[in-house]
C-alpha cells in the first residue's frame, strides 16, 4: 500500500499542515519537529510526488545546468560543488552537455515549466548569446559561469584571467627567465584572451619582450604538436606559459620523448590545476581555479535570482591561485 502524507503525519505525531511544511522547506517549523517528520518518512520509506509539489509550489526544484564537455576535471569539480549546494538547499541539478546550442533544439530541458533556473557553464561566443536571449525571452533566471564576452547585463562568475596569466609570467620572470614563450587558447574565449593579455603585461612591466605567442586549442596534441615544432626547429624557450594544464601536459610530452629535461632545460606553467597537473611527473606548477568558490558562489547567485525576480544583476570576479609545483625552476 502506497504511503502518503497523512502517514507521515501520523507517524511523526503531528498535523499534516507541518509535514507539508517540512515538505516544503518552510522556515517557520521548528528544528524538532523537522526532525520528528523527517524521522517519519525515514522509517516509512516516504517519498513525495515530485510532479504534485511542484504544482503546489509553483517551482520544479530542478536548476538545468548547460556545458560543452565533462571531460574535463575543473568543470567536474565545479559540477560537483553545484550539485552538493543545490542539494543542500533542496534542489536537483539537471545536465545539457551539448557541443552547440543548435544541439539545445533537441533538448527541451530549458522550458519554462521544467526548470527554476539555468546555469551556463564555459559555452562558446555565439552560443552563449543564443542561450541569453532564449533565456530572457522566456523569463527564466540563469547564471553564466566563465563567460565568453564581456557582459555586464547578466548575473555571472568569472575569474580573473588576466592576473592569473600576469602572475604565471611574473612567476617566470621572477626565477630568471628571460625567454618566455607563451601558447594561448582559443581566441574566441575571452579567458584565452586575458591570460595571454595578462602574459603580456608582466613582461612590459618587467623590460621584456615575448619570446613568440602561438595559438593553439585546450588540448594535450596541441600542446605536444606546438612543443615538438619548436624543438624541431631549434627554437624551445627557456619557460613556456601554457594556458591551460591539458597544452602544458602536451608540452610535457614532447620534451620528456625528446630527452630534453623539466625543469633543467625548459621550465613549464599552466592554468586550471586540473587532476593530472599534480598527478604527471613532473608534478606541474599552474595557476589555480578555485572550482569549490566558483560553484557555490553560482548556486548561491542563481537562487538569489530567483527568490528576487528583478534583482539588479551582478558580476563575481575571483582571484585565482599560483600553485608552485616540480615543472619550474631558477633559470
Amino acid at each position: 500500500m502506497k504511503v502518503s502524507i497523512f502517514d507521515v503525519a501520523q507517524k511523526s505525531g503531528l498535523s499534516v499542515v507541518t509535514v507539508s511544511r517540512v515538505l516544503n522547506n518552510s522556515s517557520s517549523v521548528r528544528q524538532k519537529n523537522k526532525e520528528k517528520v523527517l524521522q517519519a518518512m525515514k522509517e516509512l520509506d516516504y517519498h513525495p510526488n515530485a510532479a504534485a509539489r511542484s504544482l503546489a509550489r509553483g517551482k520544479t526544484g530542478i536548476i538545468g545546468l548547460t556545458l560543452t564537455t565533462l571531460d574535463d576535471s575543473f568543470f567536474d569539480a565545479v559540477v560537483n560543488e553545484m550539485n552538493e549546494r543545490l542539494m543542500e538547499c533542496g534542489y536537483y541539478l539537471a545536465l545539457s552537455v551539448s557541443r552547440s546550442y543548435a544541439d539545445r533544439v533537441h533538448r527541451p530541458l530549458f522550458a519554462e515549466d521544467r526548470v527554476d533556473g539555468v546555469i551556463l557553464l564555459s559555452l562558446s561566443p555565439a552560443d552563449e548569446e543564443a542561450y541569453i536571449h532564449d533565456l530572457m525571452k522566456k523569463n527564466i533566471p540563469f547564471v553564466m559561469i566563465d563567460n565568453s564576452n564581456h557582459n555586464h547585463a547578466v548575473n555571472s562568475i568569472i575569474v580573473d584571467n588576466f592576473k592569473g596569466g600576469y602572475e604565471a609570467t611574473k612567476h617566470l620572470i621572477g626565477l630568471g627567465h628571460t625567454e618566455i614563450a607563451h601558447i594561448a587558447g582559443p581566441e574566441h574565449f575571452l579567458s584565452s584572451r586575458e591570460r595571454e593579455r595578462g602574459y603580456l603585461a608582466a613582461l612590459a612591466d618587467s623590460g621584456l619582450v615575448p619570446q613568440r605567442v602561438e595559438r593553439g586549442a585546450f588540448e594535450i596534441p596541441s600542446g605536444y604538436q606546438i612543443a615538438m615544432k619548436w624543438i624541431k626547429e631549434g627554437r624551445l624557450p627557456s619557460a613556456i606559459f601554457a594556458a591551460d594544464d591539458y597544452i602544458a601536459i602536451g608540452v610535457m610530452n614532447a620534451c620528456l620523448n625528446e630527452g630534453i629535461s623539466i625543469p633543467g632545460c625548459v621550465s613549464i606553467i599552466g592554468f586550471d590545476d586540473q587532476v593530472l597537473a599534480s598527478e604527471f611527473r613532473p608534478m606541474l606548477t599552474t595557476i589555480r581555479q578555485p572550482a569549490d568558490k566558483i560553484g557555490k558562489l553560482g548556486v548561491d547567485l542563481l537562487l538569489a535570482a530567483i527568490k528576487e525576480r528583478g534583482k539588479e544583476q551582478v558580476t563575481i570576479q575571483i582571484d585565482p591561485e599560483l600553485v608552485i609545483r616540480e615543472t619550474t625552476a631558477p633559470r
